[in-house]
């Protein structure tokens, strides 16, 4: 039997946004029951810091501590706001996807059994080369600044909730790095804290927290994270002398803070398998016009205020 010849009229083009709907929504309760595990963890931390929870009712749950219920229910001030951040994130740039008929995937949410968060975060998957730099730029953009408005009334709200808590020096603590946005409210908040003196944040602060840090992560202007679509947007071909630069100062960062050692793998993993040139535009050499310009602007003080060189040390007693 012979094939049909191809014909131009009775082409139909593959049909976009084409969704999983149940894969999509699997990983979605996954994950609301890996970082609500998580979230139990921080609730109980933080109603031991306060002495509300003490060694005895942790003996008396046993190991398996984190399945009490009303913990359970509680766990969810902790994944809910997080779900919520990460969703915005993610949804920001699947509505720009919609808008610039740029095919890509609904979010996948990341379930991990990693008691600090539960989670990876999300992401979602374009599936066709962006169109032009408007595209690239406002695809790109739009997830940072989405899940940094959803997360600022959280952070808000959690360190105003959050408990002023003495540390003595031999205690082991974990110590969680404070962007400028955090250390402004706690500031605002608290005033200057004694010596001696630190703040346990509240679950839904800590969901905040890490809302922050992934938002500053996914803004380093390298490769094709979200900031490296924004610099390839800003400065064009150039914009992998600026890779080039974040890469250096992220090793350097290892220096800084072991907890830097994940993010310099991944993006030297990227620049060794896709490289610092950035996937080239059809427009890569046009100006960005000053609306976007300045969203760019807008886009780097979010980044300013949810970035800490130190995002987790731990610090043993003597």
């Amino acid at each position: 039997m012979e094939a049909e010849p191809f014909s131009f009229a009775t082409y139909q083009p593959p049909r976009k946004f084409q969704h999983r709907y149940w894969l999509h929504a699997l990983l979605f309760l996954l994950t609301v029951g890996s970082t609500t595990c998580a979230g139990v963890q921080h609730y109980v931390g933080f109603q031991f810091a306060k002495g509300v929870v003490t060694v005895a009712d942790l003996q008396a749950a046993g190991p398996w501590f984190w399945l009490v219920w009303p913990w359970v229910v509680a766990g969810l001030t902790y994944s809910l706001p997080l779900l919520a951040i990460l969703g915005a994130h993610e949804f920001g740039h699947y509505w720009y996807c919609r808008k610039h008929n740029v095919d890509a995937s609904l979010p996948y949410f990341l379930p991990a059994p990693i008691p600090l968060t539960g989670t990876v975060g999300a992401v979602i998957r374009i599936k066709e080369a962006f169109p032009s730099k408007k595209a690239l730029f406002d695809i790109g953009v739009a997830g940072p600044i989405a899940g940094f408005v959803m997360m600022v009334p959280f952070l808000i709200w959690g360190v105003t909730h959050s408990a002023k808590v003495s540390f003595a020096p031999t205690d082991e603590v974990f110590y969680f790095g404070e962007p400028l946005l955090l250390k402004a409210i706690a500031w605002w908040h608290f005033g200057v804290l004694p010596k001696g003196v630190d703040l346990t944040l509240h679950p839904v602060g800590f969901a905040a927290w890490f809302g922050m840090l992934a938002t500053a992560m996914n803004l380093l202007p390298f490769g094709q994270l979200d900031g490296g679509h924004i610099a390839y947007s800003v400065f064009g071909p150039r914009a992998r002398f600026v890779s080039m630069a974040t890469l250096g100062i992220t090793v350097i960062l290892v220096v800084v803070s072991v907890s830097w050692i994940s993010m310099a793998v991944i993006m030297i993993a990227m620049a060794i398998f896709l490289g610092f040139r950035h996937p080239t535009i059809i427009d890569e050499h046009e100006p960005l016009d000053p609306r976007r310009r300045v969203v760019a602007f807008l886009a780097l003080l979010i980044f300013v205020l949810c970035f800490t060189p130190v995002p987790i040390e731990t610090f043993l007693g003597k």
